[in-house]
């Protein structure tokens, strides 16, 4: 019999990970071994733990699933993250798969595209939704050229919360950086995209998908 593969789910909805928990477990082969509810706490109990698989939320409050996810891996380059999200979007995906995601899943797709991409990866591979790698594909033929993938991750970061309204001591407080560093890739951010102001800002945010207009 084949190694069981033990994974870590991490999402802040405890709803959300029962659901996981169940979907996976109904599984041969997997079991869910521990559950996180934020990006500081999976980051804590990767350590403790080492999870074959992490199957971790995008968007958490505090430090979220991007931070989260460069954090685990910048520490453990064995880690394999599952990226699970309700953006269906390709600069979203293009940014998980950048900052060391094996797979990106969207919320919305099959029930069986989680199972296969924890499957998949536990072995060393990737996996994406179809949905998600239609998009990318998509991007890449049209030449769209979304500046956003040019952002790190924590620019990236930086760049969704101030689209989404955010003031700069509230990001600084979410993603537990100095305001300083905020205002400076606050600045940064408006060389590298070629913005003015908020409002610029904003309408980027929404031309790519990012925030919904």
């Amino acid at each position: 019999m084949s190694a069981i593969i033990r994974v870590m789910l991490v999402d802040d909805h405890e709803v959300v990970r029962s659901g996981l928990r169940r979907l996976l477990e109904q599984s041969d082969g997997i079991d869910v071994i521990i559950e996180a509810d934020s990006g500081e706490q999976a980051y804590q109990l990767y350590g403790e733990h080492l999870p074959d698989v992490v199957v971790m939320d995008m968007s958490m409050p505090g430090m979220g699933g991007l931070e989260a996810l460069r954090r685990i891996v910048a520490r453990y380059s064995q880690a394999r993250v599952v990226i699970f999200s309700m953006h269906e979007n390709a600069a979203f995906a293009s940014q998980a798969l950048s900052s060391g995601a094996r797979a990106y899943v969207a919320k919305s797709g099959a029930a069986d595209d989680l199972v296969q991409a924890v499957r998949e990866v536990s072995v060393g591979k990737g996996y994406l939704s179809s949905g998600i790698a239609q998009k990318i594909a998509l991007q890449s033929l049209s030449g769209d050229d979304d500046p956003t993938r040019l952002l790190s991750a924590r620019e990236f970061e930086v760049f969704r919360l101030l689209a989404e309204g955010h003031g700069i001591e509230e990001i600084a407080t979410i993603l537990k950086i100095s305001q300083k560093t905020v205002a400076n890739y606050q600045t940064l951010l408006k060389q590298k995209l070629g913005i003015s102001s908020p409002i610029e800002l904003v309408r980027l945010a929404i031309r790519h998908g990012l925030i919904e207009g």
